[in-house]
């Protein structure tokens, strides 16, 4: 393993991801990800509280009860309304690191363009207006990238050909920031306008620019519904994650319908007093049996006892919401995304996983499901609610171990990386110290 670890591949791969770490935009993203930390722990609060208080746990609230729907708000604008934090962090990290004036100002600007582009717009009967949420959460967040770069490009643009709308020096601050966003934020208007709306009149209507990104991606995944084919789609759902595209929602809402049927069919069968049959579709839960997506509840875990602060840090807040398989705080604390390192187990992992899975499924100790369960439950808890099996609720933590396997070696090559860089940041730090004593 270490000459593995010591090899071209994975000199190359630390290469690649020392030059990702130099690029202004990467780096950004990057910062913005872990700045997320706080808005994702107390959306992952509320929506465990939810979960355990709802419908689907101990039923101390309905789904239609005042408490349970204030509960649920703080999920809602936190995790469910993904994509505008990370707007709003990326712009401002992206316009800090290309020094550019007024970082707050181009990060409100990058929201609004956002917001042109993902924020639909509902007219209801009563002449109320909505916006639709779909795109705000995580499935909008690559085309939040999108937005990010160019809207801040053109602002870039704009500060070094210094084309502003310009006042006098004796005007405050403020007022002059202002005036100067207005020329930049309005051709970022009028182009993300005009994006907008040649999709929408192109596809007469049907889709818009994210919806119809999400279309392009799932179109030739629809018929790898095989064995081999849901390995397939998992794994290259992890790929899509692994840069910002909601993978998971892809694969998922072509693998959903097909998994209810099956698990349908499975309840006739079980009605008639006849065996549940395997499809290959159940395999998709294995995809993020484990902690969620990537299976990363076995990373926090390792995580909660590192050397690296940062790590130790990340693990320890994750670990709870991990075993309710909501692993955002793993994800974007590390970070996953974007970091060629802790990428490559994030993504083997769950053809691993899944593999093991179908193994139990062949010899007979898992139950192919045959009660329809879709709610947000802790480990082992759906499992053995969609067939009343102890084995396959047992069988959620027994995939730990193979999980937890691929993540070890390369969460000790990503906390070295950790501790050296903490280590240097320290002595540096310490040197600044001793230099304003003197």
């Amino acid at each position: 393993m270490e000459k593995f670890f010591n090899g071209k591949l994975m000199s190359g791969l630390q290469k690649f991801g020392q030059k990702l770490g130099s690029n202004t935009f990467i780096t950004a993203l990057q910062a913005a990800m872990m700045s997320l930390m706080g808005v994702l722990m107390v959306g992952a609060i509320f929506q465990i509280i939810t979960s355990v208080l709802g419908p689907t746990m101990f039923k101390v609230l309905s789904a239609n009860s005042v408490l349970y729907n204030y509960l649920n708000i703080p999920y809602q604008f936190s995790m469910n309304s993904l994509s505008l934090w990370v707007v709003l962090f990326l712009a401002y990290n992206y316009s800090k690191n290309l020094k550019m004036e007024t970082p707050i100002m181009h990060s409100i600007d990058a929201l609004f363009s956002f917001l042109i582009v993902a924020g639909t717009l509902i007219v209801t009967k009563a002449g109320t207006y909505t916006i639709d949420m779909t795109y705000l959460g995580a499935q909008g967040m690559f085309i939040g990238f999108v937005v990010v770069w160019v809207s801040v490009r053109i602002e870039k643009f704009c500060e070094d050909k210094n084309v502003r709308i310009k006042m006098p020096d004796v005007v405050p601050q403020f007022l002059q920031d202002g005036f100067a966003s207005i020329l930049p934020l309005f051709f970022n208007a009028v182009l993300f306008l005009a994006s907008s709306l040649l999709v929408t009149v192109l596809t007469n209507g049907k889709y818009t620019i994210c919806s119809g990104f999400m279309a392009l991606l799932s179109v030739p995944l629809g018929a790898l519904t095989s064995t081999v084919g849901i390995f397939i789609l998992c794994i290259f759902g992890a790929l899509l994650w692994t840069f910002g595209i909601h993978g998971t929602m892809i694969v998922g809402s072509i693998i959903m319908p097909l998994s209810i049927q099956a698990v349908s069919a499975n309840a006739a069968l079980h009605a008639a007093g006849k065996p549940v049959i395997f499809y290959p579709v159940m395999l998709f839960a294995y995809m993020a049996i484990a902690g969620g997506t990537g299976n990363t509840l076995p990373l926090a875990l390792l995580a909660m006892r590192s050397k690296s602060k940062q790590l130790s840090a990340v693990g320890k807040i994750s670990s709870i919401p991990g075993w309710f398989n909501i692993n955002e705080p793993m994800t974007f604390g590390i970070p996953i995304m974007y970091n060629p390192i802790m990428s490559i187990p994030y993504v083997l992992n769950i053809p691993v996983v899944m593999l093991c899975a179908l193994v139990l499924y062949k010899v007979g100790f898992f139950i192919p499901g045959w009660i329809v369960i879709t709610a947000l439950l802790p480990m082992g808890f759906g499992s053995y609610l969609s067939t009343l099996s102890w084995k396959n609720a047992i069988g959620d933590y027994l995939m730990l171990i193979p999980s937890a396997l691929v993540w070890y070696p390369f969460f000790k090559v990503y906390e070295k990386q950790l501790v050296a860089k903490e280590a240097q940041a320290a002595a540096s730090e310490a040197k600044n110290e001793q230099v304003e004593e003197e």
